[in-house]
């Protein structure tokens, strides 16, 4: 592959545990990688807890540029939220962090569904979108280092 065509793909994993707010997200970010000339390779999982195992797998392949993790975790009434928001974040940015990774960060972290619903419409706060014009931005700062 050339270095022209590894700089035009973006990975989008995506947690298909709340299936209509990913499927949201994954429309703005769509929408901002078309818009932007990148191509998208979607990567589905179960839920937010595996996009850092995903990620890292697909890295290490050499085949994109960039990747933007997408999801939801909605608080419930345990502890888990904490938990699974905390360590995810903390994994994603590790892997950022050390293996200069390009990384938009799209997860959720929402009190209740409706508030997914409103961060996840591409008409309201299109987070998707958002997350993958930060994965674009640091593919270019990363490329003129």
């Amino acid at each position: 592959m050339s270095d022209f065509e590894k700089i035009n793909n973006i990975a989008l994993i995506e947690a298909r545990f709340y299936s209509d707010i990913a499927d949201e997200l994954v429309n703005g970010a769509k929408n901002i990688a078309e818009n932007n000339g990148f191509l998208i390779h979607r990567i589905e999982v179960p839920g937010v807890f595996e996009i850092p195992a995903a990620l890292n797998k697909i890295w290490n392949s050499g085949s994109f540029s960039g990747v933007v993790a997408l999801g939801c975790v909605i608080r419930g009434e345990t502890d888990h939220y904490d938990h699974i928001c905390r360590e995810v974040s903390r994994a994603l940015m590790d892997l950022s962090v050390n293996h200069g990774i390009p990384m938009g960060f799209g997860v959720l972290t929402c009190e209740n569904y409706e508030q997914a619903k409103v961060r996840s419409s591409i008409k309201e706060r299109d987070i998707g979108g958002r997350a993958t014009l930060a994965c674009i931005e640091m593919i270019r700062i990363m490329e003129d280092s």
